[in-house]
């Protein structure tokens, strides 16, 4: 089975319900077993800054899925949670963002998917859910705790756990 990480995110609804859904949603489509979950984070939004704050948290879990198929999986949870990727405003609010993060070492580089996340270490509000659950994980030759020390956290508010 495959190592995966993938990166939560959204800033319409209750997303942190939203959350507790989608990953029932990935673990059951995926065929998956969910290894790790970070806290909730609370982060500025990212590009477009003129909206409400976002949500943020990532897993690891381990599939069967090939990477394809898995981004496939993910894009129909984002849509069964109301995200509209063909009308959406890009780095606009959205109720639900699934980024695959990492797949085992691979490394893609095709229009549709590009393993590891090019951004991913340009991003705190990933770093830090990252960093809680896989600190010591090497992604393209670094570690989300050594990456998350280079990039301001300011803003990035550790949320309290839910009952």
């Amino acid at each position: 089975m495959a190592s995966v990480l993938i990166a939560l995110g959204g800033n319409v609804g209750d997303v942190r319900q939203t959350f507790r859904k989608a990953i029932a949603n990935i673990c059951g489509m995926a065929q998956a077993v969910l290894v790790a979950r970070s806290s909730d984070y609370a982060t500025p939004p990212w590009g477009d800054e003129n909206q409400d704050r976002f949500v943020n948290a990532c897993i690891e879990i381990e599939t069967h899925l090939d990477p394809h198929a898995l981004l496939y999986t993910l894009h129909k949870i984002e849509t069964k949670f109301g995200r509209d990727r063909g009308r959406e405003t890009r780095w606009g609010p959205r109720t639900l963002d699934l980024d695959l993060i990492a797949y085992d070492d691979a490394v893609l580089n095709r229009p549709e998917l590009k393993l590891p996340h090019p951004r991913l270490f340009e991003r705190a509000f990933v770093l830090a859910p990252l960093a809680e659950i896989a600190p010591d994980r090497v992604i393209a030759g670094r570690t989300p705790a050594e990456a998350l020390a280079t990039v301001s956290t300011t803003g990035i508010e550790r949320l309290p756990d839910l009952d």
